[in-house]
C-alpha cells in the first residue's frame, strides 16, 4: 500500500466518521423519536459499559469462574456495594481498583 492509498483510507475514515456522528446533530430535529424509543436510549451506556465489564468479571479463558479465586469478580462485588452507599460513580472506579490491586497483591485468597 503506497502513501497515497494511506492518506485516501485515512480522509474516507475520518469522512465516515464525522458523517455518522453528525447525521443525528444535522437531522436530528427533523426527525422525531418516540417517547419509548427515547426513553430506552437512556440506559444504553449502563447496559454497553455492563456488556463490557461483565465478561472480564465471570470469565477466565472461556469458562465461568465464580470462586473466591477470582480476584476482579471479588473486587467488583466491593465495587458494586461501595456504589450502593456513595452514590459515586468516579470514586467507585477508584475504590474497585485499588480493591483489585490490594487483593492481588495480598494474595488473599
Amino acid at each position: 500500500m503506497g502513501d497515497g492509498e494511506v492518506w485516501a483510507t485515512i480522509g474516507a475514515l475520518a469522512l465516515a466518521t464525522a458523517a455518522t456522528r453528525c447525521s443525528f446533530w444535522l437531522i436530528g430535529h427533523h426527525i422525531a423519536i418516540p417517547r419509548r424509543v427515547h426513553e430506552m436510549l437512556r440506559y444504553a451506556p449502563a447496559c454497553a459499559l455492563a456488556a463490557i465489564i461483565a465478561p472480564d468479571l465471570l470469565l477466565d479463558n472461556g469458562q465461568i469462574q465464580l470462586q473466591l479465586s477470582n480476584l476482579k469478580l471479588l473486587a467488583g462485588i466491593a465495587a458494586i456495594g461501595f456504589f450502593l452507599i456513595t452514590r459515586n460513580m468516579l470514586q467507585t472506579i477508584v475504590f474497585g481498583m485499588l480493591s483489585f490491586t490490594a487483593l492481588r497483591l495480598l494474595h488473599v485468597f
